[in-house]
Order: C-alpha cells, then structure tokens, then sequence
C-alpha cells in the first residue's frame, strides 16, 4: 500500500457479490453466534446484497483478493478475541 498517495478511499475485497442475509448467516456461523437473526420486513429499503468495487485497488497497487471471504472473516473473529481476552 506504500504506492498509494491519495485522499481517496480504496476498497480492498473480492469484487464478489454476496447477499446480506449469506453474510450475516456465515458470521453467525463462525462466531458460534447460538440466537436467533430477525429481520424486520417493515424495512426492505436496506441493501440485499453488497459487492466492491476493487478496480481502484487492481489499477493503484495491483492488488487481487487472495483470500476467500470466510478465510479472512475466519482470521478476523480469532483476532478480535485475541485481542479482547488481552483487555
């Protein structure tokens, strides 16, 4: 990242789409979440799906994700409570 030298933000992703509800079922997977998800459907206006867009990264600094989204979501969990058992 050294390479970049701009005020504008860089998303660094898969450029794949995932829906929400996929998401949120996978962390709740790897973080042992054990209750129950509710959605409120008298709020559809949220976003069903989030894709990146990584092209700024792939044109700046030549980056390709090389880690699949529930590798790096399992690295992110076991950080977080490394870090928190720390406190």
């Amino acid at each position: 990242m050294e390479s970049y030298d701009s005020p504008e933000p860089m998303n660094l992703g898969s450029g794949r789409e995932i829906n929400i509800k996929t998401l949120t079922e996978l962390i709740a997977k790897l973080s042992n979440f054990k209750g129950k998800i509710v959605w409120d459907p008298s709020k559809p206006d949220g976003q069903p799906r989030r894709c990146l867009d990584v092209s700024r990264a792939k044109s700046e600094i030549n980056f390709t994700a090389n880690t699949s989204l529930e590798d790096g979501l399992k690295k992110d969990h076991q950080m977080v409570r490394k870090i928190s058992m720390e406190m």
